[in-house]
């Protein structure tokens, strides 16, 4: 019985001592997706609820943002890149005012004076108010993520429409839509992608009053 008692501690001690030896460390297990920490390559992303890039601009998105988190985006696209281009693909198909080819302005006539651009944005303010990261000017696996949106200001809103007799009371007025886009929650550790809609100017037109005597 002596015997084998020692025999048995022998082993065991032997066990500790090969495992200290070959520096043996528990596994960890990752049940869901977790943002790798920030490359150096990029500047430290920022999600203030107001962003930096709003200071630039009156308008509720950003053309421009130094702080724009497109590694993080990247490494988020790539990851759950099947799902998300699922999600993007059709945000694409369903938004009345997306474009994916079409990025100058042709000329055109209007009753009311009016600016028309083509643009990207990297941030923009939601209809809850809040500021998100929108998927633009970023690639996974070789696919680029844009989403080229038509925006219409009117430049006269209020003012008479230029092109209607004066006998005719007339004002131009804003018309907006309701836009979907794809965006970047760094929040979300499990899916960080969602379709959210955004309120921007579609197009400026006349309204028309009662026939002035």
């Amino acid at each position: 019985m002596e015997f084998h008692f020692h025999f048995h501690f022998l082993i065991f001690a032997l066990g500790v001592a090969v495992a200290a030896a070959s520096g043996y460390q528990k596994p960890a297990y990752n049940h869901g997706y977790k943002a790798e920490p920030h490359h150096e390559e990029y500047p430290a992303p920022k999600y203030d609820e107001i962003p930096a890039c709003s200071k630039n601009t009156t308008k509720p998105w950003c053309l421009e943002d130094s702080e724009y988190p497109k590694y993080d985006v990247e490494y988020a696209l790539d990851y759950h890149y099947d799902a998300v281009l699922g999600l993007y693909k059709d945000q694409v198909v369903n938004t009345e005012n997306s474009v994916d080819t079409l990025k100058s302005v042709e000329e055109e006539t209007y009753l009311c004076p009016s600016a028309t651009a083509y643009v990207l944005p990297l941030r923009a303010i939601n209809t809850e108010g809040k500021w998100r990261v929108i998927v633009n000017k970023v690639e996974a696996r070789y696919y680029k993520f844009d989403q080229n949106v038509r925006v219409e200001e009117c430049t006269a809103e209020g003012e008479n429409c230029p092109l209607v007799p004066p006998c005719y009371g007339s004002r131009c007025l804003q018309k907006n839509i309701y836009h979907r886009f794809l965006v970047y929650d760094p929040y979300d550790q499990y899916f960080p992608f969602a379709i959210e809609s955004f309120k921007l100017p579609a197009s400026c037109s006349c309204l028309l009053e009662a026939f002035l005597h």
